[in-house]
């Protein structure tokens, strides 16, 4: 609990910084693009002044310090025009595009919206009428790039939070496995004690002249009751593969499932040989296929036909198991191998994400359902390398 609490505080700390970290940065950037925005405004109002005293100088003034006020601006894309909206001029743009007049009425409608005129009134002494210039300007590459970087720190900041969230619940779900593991294995201890009586039981059951067909079948449940405490004593570990006869282990799995069943399921098995060997563990394999029978029973609600499939090919050992049952609808067929997720009123939805589990993971393999059509049945299959 003290462990839990202390990472939720950590991880608290961790996002509340970065939030302040982030928050500052944004607004030093806001400060840094509101400044360098008024500096261009004054350095294009001095810009516009040089050429009101350009064009009302006698012709012996010297102009050499308005020509290097115009000329040094060299990064503030800009568009000159008359009173009725004529380009007169232009600079900072691209030279190839300017030549065309629809890409400079782009910029010009780009420029209007970012930033207000400036009007540059002089008279004409020829004509003795006033003259009004309109400046244009739009903000530098500098302003640009500095206008996006919030958006670029906002990105980078849900990545982190993503990335620290991540890591938090990787860590709790890692607690959890370890508590269901620790269970898992005290479980498998404390049913071993009851086994071993049972065992007992079952020689003198024998001693006692006991139907032998009956004490064969407690036998056969002890023996499961002792599959099922090995799975269980196994969570946690990498379990062992080695190769085996997979016919033998799949019919003693289906054969035991059968023999507990309602005799209204029909059982039928098929192999395309009595030995087709391959690399699996017999008791995290065993428990796949009873998954996939139990489901195909829940399926048909304990009335129907069931078919297991062995076949070789060149590469794989497939294993189908069908049934005749009310089917999956298409749109759940992609959620069906989810853990939690289940149609059932009963159970935690962990049987066949623990089968994909144990046939991807332990056994490189596939397991998917190959077709299913409502009210009509639903297909398996089993893909192993051979």
């Amino acid at each position: 609990m003290a462990s839990t609490q202390y990472i939720k505080l950590i991880r608290g700390l961790v996002i509340s910084t970065s939030f302040i970290i982030v928050s500052l940065i944004l607004w030093n950037t806001y400060s840094f693009f509101q400044k360098f925005k008024k500096e261009e405004r004054s350095k294009m109002e001095v810009l516009a002044m040089a050429y009101k005293h350009l064009s009302v100088a006698d012709l012996n003034a010297d102009i050499s310090l308005e020509y290097k006020i115009i000329g040094n601006n060299s990064n503030i894309p800009m568009i000159i025009t008359s009173e009725n909206g004529k380009i007169t001029e232009w600079s900072n743009l691209d030279k190839r595009k300017s030549k065309k007049t629809a890409y400079l009425k782009k910029q010009l409608a780009l420029m209007k919206s970012q930033n207000i005129p400036i009007i540059v009134s002089y008279k004409d002494k020829v004509k003795n009428e006033t003259i009004r210039l309109f400046i244009y300007y739009r903000n530098s590459d500098l302003l640009t790039k500095l206008k996006y970087y919030p958006i670029a720190l906002i990105l980078i900041l849900v990545l982190f939070t993503s990335a620290i969230y991540l890591f938090f619940k990787s860590t709790k779900v890692a607690e959890q496995n370890k508590l269901w593991t620790g269970m898992a294995k005290e479980t498998a201890h404390q049913i071993g004690t009851p086994l071993s009586s049972l065992l007992g039981w079952i020689e003198i059951l024998r001693l006692e002249n006991v139907d032998e067909k009956t004490v064969e079948e407690i036998g056969k449940d002890v023996e499961r009751l002792n599959t099922i405490a090995e799975r269980f004593s196994k969570i946690g570990s990498v379990p062992e593969v080695k190769e085996q006869n997979i016919v033998t282990i799949t019919k003693n799995s289906f054969a035991y499932l059968q023999a507990r069943s309602s005799k209204q399921v029909n059982f039928n098995f098929e192999s395309s040989g009595s030995v087709i060997k391959a690399k699996v563990n017999e008791q995290l394999f065993s428990w796949v296929i009873e998954n996939l029978v139990k489901n195909a029973i829940d399926a048909m609600e304990g009335k129907g036909e069931i078919n297991l499939n062995i076949k070789e090919t060149s590469k794989n050992i497939l294993i189908t198991i069908a049934d005749n049952g009310k089917g999956i609808p298409k749109k759940l067929q992609h959620k069906i191998f989810s853990p939690g997720f289940t149609t059932k009123k009963r159970g935690w939805g962990l049987g066949l994400s623990l089968a994909k589990r144990i046939i991807e993971d332990y056994h490189n393999g596939k397991i998917y359902v190959l077709n299913s059509e409502n009210g009509k049945g639903t297909t398996f299959e089993i893909s192993l390398k051979k």
